[in-house]
């Protein structure tokens, strides 16, 4: 696990090394720096395999390819024996880094085709005279670049690229108006004119001669359900998933250093660790939770149950709002583009805190996106009764009443369920579930920015993906949403900065491609079923995990920031370039006198602001 940066363009090996230090948080253990003309490639080191062999920027014994890689290819050994077979001959041990440059001078841009894992490199074919850049299926690193005039920058975060001194970083506010609809900035856009992120699941040809970048998508997820079904699916599915899931799980205990699982005492995380258990001895498996100091949000007693059935050795950390109040600083100082997701505190705590006891962390992120397993899913049939029944003329008078129950800033309740999801009904099915999510009602973003806010360009992703779904069910068409948007752009973004800040790697096997293959073709009504979300993976872990853990209430990794922002116990700022003040105002003052619930908007709000004092934006 590493950072990489680089630049084919005007510039100096200083600013290399610029580049290269913004990005020292992800790799503490060795810099890595090459160049030749108008080539720069660099390399921050978290070695996690091959302590010896695997330093970067890494070439092939003719020097023709060189390379800088940030990720795991968990099926390597198999790639590095096929190309053995092909003749290929290999100069380390057992480096993923090298299997990437053969496989590439095998199979050349079908290479991210052939790989299991979690991935943004760069290789620089220097007789093509192309620069070949991949991201992984699910955008699980992070890759950021900018295609000016005589000038190609890229980099594992924003704040990377801004370091090369021929780029000005200028505020795009379709972006900020994006930021506020989602509470994350969906690829490809960043929050900069003219930076971008590459989408998952593509790559990206830079031609050094026509200085031309040509993205191109190389995965896509696309689900495909079986047509012919089995007389006992919830068996034979269940084994199939099973086996899967414990290969997955297996392949990503692959490390040279100490390594443990994130603990929730949710479904995922009790999942992962059981398989696990599986491969690790009992005195050697390590888990690591966090809980609060505020009850309704403390589920660190679930975690602890889980560690004991499975006898592993616990780790328990607490989040209070003191300590949120000192995180807050080094996490905003590091972090390269603001995110509204507040679990990025307890998750930030969390990776910090199995820091100091491992370097590589499993955890359960993705099943809920796979697996129909949030909240608005059982919304949806409510959601289309009361659109098909109750006449739109009549939809803001009902929220004008709901909007009265008075406030709770507990950990998801009844009334921020209920007004969450008659927000979202006075719009198509397409926007129901970026506009639940969102931090804004879309007639709130028009007076937060003064301006006319054209919703189809607003959600234009979400709209994208909805369209883009071959099942014509509300299900699928969801599951698309929370797996094409919200986990790339927002979980694995959380997941990739909140572990990389403190020098940790994260490995989600729920996202292993043959897992996933499976998965898309289990049809939605084996995934969430007369209201159960995650049907048939709840069916899988029975009897490998205890009933009361697979079949409790879930409530996520709620932070109590509604209470802290009402207590005034958070600042939130008042003025923001191309944001309406009295609008602010106005929010703050319902928040705190506990007549509307604002936490979502004031806390991305609050975190921009922070963010951009940081950078001095």
């Amino acid at each position: 696990m590493c950072g990489i940066a680089g630049f084919i363009g005007t510039g100096t090996i200083a600013d290399l090394r610029s580049l290269t230090h913004r990005l020292q948080h992800r790799g503490p253990d060795a810099e890595g720096l090459w160049h030749e003309q108008t080539v720069f490639l660099g390399h921050r080191r978290l070695a996690i395999v091959d302590l010896s062999g695997g330093q970067q920027p890494m070439l092939t014994s003719d020097k023709d390819l060189v390379i800088v890689f940030n990720g795991e290819i968990y099926n390597h050994i198999a790639l590095r024996q096929q190309l053995q077979c092909k003749g290929h001959v290999f100069v380390t041990d057992h480096s993923d880094t090298e299997v990437l440059l053969h496989g590439y001078r095998e199979w050349g841009t079908e290479l991210p085709n052939k790989l299991n894992g979690m991935w943004s490199f760069v290789l620089y074919d220097r007789k093509q005279q192309v620069i070949f850049c991949s991201r992984d299926r699910f955008g699980e690193k992070p890759f950021f670049y900018t295609c000016q005039k005589d000038l190609f920058v890229f980099a594992s975060e924003l704040q990377a690229i801004t370091a090369h001194p021929a780029v000005t970083p200028t505020l795009f506010p379709l972006a900020l108006q994006k930021y506020f609809a989602y509470g994350y900035i969906p690829a490809p856009h960043t929050l900069y004119k003219n930076i971008y992120k590459l989408p998952a699941g593509h790559s990206l040809i830079y031609n050094l001669q026509t200085q031309h970048c040509n993205i191109q998508k190389y995965w896509d997820f696309v689900l495909e359900p079986f047509t012919t079904i089995p007389s006992n699916p919830d068996i034979v599915w269940a084994e199939q998933l099973r086996e899967l899931l414990d290969n997955a799980v297996k392949i990503r205990l692959m490390a040279d250093v100490p390594l443990g699982i994130f603990l929730s005492g949710g479904v995922d995380s009790s999942a992962v660790a059981a398989f696990a258990r599986r491969h690790v001895d009992r005195d050697k498996l390590n888990t690591f939770s966090i809980g609060f100091t505020e009850a309704d949000f403390d589920e660190s007693k679930y975690a602890q149950q889980v560690a004991s059935y499975l006898g592993t050795q616990h780790h328990l950390d607490v989040l209070s709002l003191d300590k949120a109040q000192t995180l807050l600083p080094s996490i905003i100082d590091k972090l390269d583009e603001p995110m509204g997701d507040s679990s990025l505190l307890p998750t930030y705590l969390l990776c910090r805190f199995a820091r100091q006891t491992v370097t590589v962390a499993l955890g359960g992120d993705g099943s809920d996106e796979l697996f129909a397993g949030y909240d608005p899913f059982r919304a949806l049939r409510w959601a289309t009764l009361y659109q098909k029944f109750i006449p739109k003329p009549l939809h803001q008078g009902i929220r004008l009443l709901f909007a009265r129950l008075p406030v709770s800033h507990r950990n998801m309740s009844v009334d921020f369920k209920i007004k969450r999801t008659l927000r979202g009904l006075s719009y198509p099915p397409s926007l129901w579930s970026p506009v639940w999510m969102a931090t804004l009602d879309p007639q709130e973003l028009n007076d937060l920015f003064q301006e006319p806010i054209d919703l189809e360009n607003l959600y234009s992703e979400a709209i994208i993906q909805w369209d883009a779904c071959q099942q014509d069910n509300l299900v699928d068409k969801t599951l698309q949403f929370y797996t094409k948007l919200y986990l790339q752009d927002d979980i694995l973004v959380k997941l990739d900065r909140a572990s990389m800040m403190v020098s940790l790697e994260g490995r989600c096997p729920f996202l292993d491609i043959d897992l996933v293959n499976f998965i898309r073709q289990i049809p939605s009504d084996y995934k969430f079923r007369h209201g159960q979300t995650k049907y048939l993976l709840k069916k899988a872990l029975e009897g490998i995990l205890p009933n009361e853990i697979l079949y409790r209430s879930k409530k996520g990794f709620g932070v109590p920031i509604g209470k802290w922002l009402a207590q005034g116990k958070l600042t939130i700022p008042t003025t923001f370039p191309l944001l309406h003040s009295p609008f602010i105002q106005e929010k703050i003052h319902e928040h705190r006198c506990n007549t509307v619930d604002n936490r979502a908007f004031l806390w991305n709000l609050s975190l921009l602001s922070r963010w951009s004092e940081s950078k001095s934006f």
